[in-house]
């Protein structure tokens, strides 16, 4: 198979498997770490390059084209999900589930990040605000 089926495999296959309802996962280092080793591990196999051949991670992507990395395009449809969510009525069943609070006390210690809470990480990455979802063309322009 020449690189570009390979390419188009990826796209097709690997990365939607893998990338499957994405838009509500929190991006924890560790998630993101396991992610990028699982998509240079296909850019390894592709060209049939082992890691005994020290070849670095960059110049496999290089040959392989690759211009944005899985955990970039995860963001992305974070950030859109994001914009969809907001556009949403108020009475619609994703709305009400991320305004739900579990009642009672949480466990002692450093509460655990929420999607909300890394939105916001990435939206402050990216230069956006609260508001600019309401403009789709700039918020379109920056977030990919």
């Amino acid at each position: 198979m020449t690189s570009k089926t390979k390419t188009h495999i990826y796209h097709t296959v690997v990365k939607s498997t893998i990338t499957h309802a994405a838009e509500t996962w929190l991006l924890k280092a560790k998630t993101v770490a396991k992610l990028n080793s699982t998509e240079i591990d296909f850019w390894r196999r592709s060209p049939r390059i082992s890691r005994k051949e020290k070849i670095r991670n960059a110049v496999i992507k290089q040959r392989m084209n690759v211009v944005r990395s899985l955990s970039d395009d995860i963001k992305t449809k974070q950030l859109q999900w994001y914009r969809h969510y907001q556009r949403m009525e108020e009475g619609r069943l994703p709305k009400e589930v991320m305004k739900w609070s579990p009642p009672g006390r949480r466990k002692r210690g450093r509460p655990k990040l929420t999607w909300a809470e890394g939105i916001r990480g990435l939206m402050g990455g990216k230069g956006l605000i609260e508001e600019d979802w309401n403009d789709r063309g700039n918020w379109r322009k920056k977030i990919i």
